[in-house]
This record gives C-alpha cells, sequence and structure tokens, in this order.
C-alpha cells in the first residue's frame, strides 16, 4: 500500500484491490476481461516459512491454486508465475539449470515448487497458458527493509546507513544471484507476450554470482565507509550458492538482462540514502 503513491504519479489508468489470494471469491470478480495474469503474490521468505510452514502453504500453494481457478474460469489468456530459484536446493555444479532435479531444503521451496507443478497441470488438463519464471533474489528500490524477514540488500543498505553492522549467517561466503527488478519486469512482459512458451519453466536472472562478503565490500565502497559484518551460524533451510543458468529464457524470450548487478546497487543505495 505505501507504493501507491508512487504508482500514481506515473499516471496510467490501472485499478487497485486490496484482497487476499487466499479468498477465491473475492479473485473470480477481479480476473473477468483480464488478458494476462502476472501472479506475483507470496509470502517470500526462507526463514518465516521454517517457522510458520502451514502459513506459507496457504498463501504460496492454495493461494497460487485460488489465481489459476480464477484465471481459467475468467478466460484469461496466460498466467505467469513468480516462481523460486529455492526449488533447486543445494545442487552440484557452478550453475542452476532447469533440468536438473528440484531439491527444495525449505517449506517454502516445496511451497513454490509445488505452485509450478499446478501451474504445468492448468497448462495440460484446461488449456491455460502458463509460464513459471524462476526468480533468483530480486532486488530494488521500494523493497521493505524492516521486516525480520526482509531480503538481504536492502537489510544491509539500511543497516549500514545508520552505522550498524550487518548480519551475516555463516562464514560470509555463500553466494547467490541477485537479479535487480528492472530485469524481472522485463522478463514479465516477455513471457506474457511471447508466442508458443505455455506450460513451460525457465530461470530469470543475470547468471552471475555474488558473495555476501563481496555485497558488503560493494554497499562499502558506494557508501563510502568501512562497517564489517557480524558473523552468526547458518541457518536451517538457507542454500549455500545459487547461480542461475538463462539459456532457457534468452532460447525461448531472447530475455537478456538489461541492468548488471552493480548499476542495479548503485541505484538501490541511492533510494535508500534519499530516504525511501
Amino acid at each position: 500500500r505505501d507504493n501507491l503513491a508512487y504508482l500514481e504519479s506515473l499516471g496510467g489508468d490501472y485499478r487497485f484491490y486490496e484482497v487476499s489470494i487466499t479468498d477465491l471469491d473475492a479473485l473470480r470478480p477481479i480476473f473477468e476481461g483480464v488478458d494476462y495474469v502476472l501472479h506475483q503474490a507470496a509470502l517470500p521468505s526462507v526463514p518465516r516459512s521454517v517457522a510458520n510452514p502451514l502459513e506459507t502453504h496457504l498463501h504460496c500453494v492454495t493461494g497460487t491454486l485460488h489465481v489459476l481457478l480464477a484465471a481459467r474460469d475468467a478466460g484469461v489468456k496466460r498466467v505467469v508465475l513468480a516462481a523460486s530459484s529455492s526449488a533447486y536446493g543445494d545442487v552440484e555444479g557452478e550453475f542452476k539449470t532447469e533440468d536438473m532435479p528440484p531439491r527444495p531444503k525449505s517449506p517454502y521451496g516445496v511451497a513454490k515448487l509445488a505452485g509450478e507443478y499446478y501451474a504445468q497441470a492448468f497448462t495440460e488438463v484446461y488449456g491455460l497458458e502458463t509460464v513459471s519464471l524462476r526468480y533468483f533474489n530480486v532486488f530494488g528500490p521500494r523493497q521493505d527493509p524492516q521486516s525480520q524477514y526482509a531480503a538481504v540488500i536492502p537489510k544491509f543498505i539500511t543497516m549500514m546507513l545508520r552505522g550498524e553492522n550487518p548480519t551475516i549467517y555463516g562464514d560470509g561466503r555463500h553466494s547467490r544471484d541477485f537479479t535487480y527488478i528492472d530485469n524481472v519486469v522485463h522478463g514479465n512482459l516477455l513471457a506474457a507476450k511471447t508466442p508458443g512458451i505455455g506450460g513451460t519453466m525457465m530461470n530469470l536472472a543475470t547468471g552471475g554470482r555474488v558473495s555476501l562478503l563481496e555485497l558488503v565490500q560493494k554497499i562499502n565502497t558506494l557508501l563510502g565507509t568501512d562497517i564489517p559484518p557480524v558473523h552468526l551460524p547458518e541457518r536451517e533451510g538457507d542454500i549455500v550458492h545459487s547461480r542461475a543458468g538463462i539459456h532457457r529464457a534468452r532460447e525461448l524470450l531472447n530475455f537478456s538482462p538489461i541492468v548488471d548487478f552493480d548499476t542495479g546497487l548503485a541505484r538501490t543505495v541511492e533510494y535508500y540514502k534519499q530516504g525511501g
């Protein structure tokens, strides 16, 4: 809701409905007359899913099923689903590619994988076109840094702006394919409109790799500070390395990242420096 003022400043024609995807009856009238659904709703947190797996299942599995049912019944052309790299778990090899068998380590990873399977089933059984995009650690302006389950980049930036030491669970060598939000928007629009890809699943990322120690160093450089991290024991469900192979997205969507990590991080740091 806090982002509505920004949305209004952009102009354009839109309608805002504040409903939960756990309420199927509330979703149905919203989907009438809609051609494309970009399904981004979830409880996106591995630690939160470990603490409350039932809540995660309700929103990420049952909620996704509701979205698919409402889309099917309204005659929607295609649903693009925000899937997750957490479906892979810790797999061998530098790159995570779509032909690898899933090995999720957390209830969140299991729930997001179940959403993919539902999407594929709706394409096979009902003819509803679906495309599942496995996101890799999306970041950018307007992420909420305050929640105990906040994503690592906004959390680190805001802590370091206050002169606080960022917390790293483990030795800091854990690495992620951090993906700036503009790349995700670009990929979603391609996935919605590209013909002939119904029922597919693919990674959506940059194909890069940044460790948490490197992340802290880069933020320090952008802020002109020298704040070391504090190390705590590793958390249950955390994955050691996560880097995407994006060949399938390049092939099917003609996708290529439009903003690299360093540029995206600089934009994000500037946003929070301005009090975002």
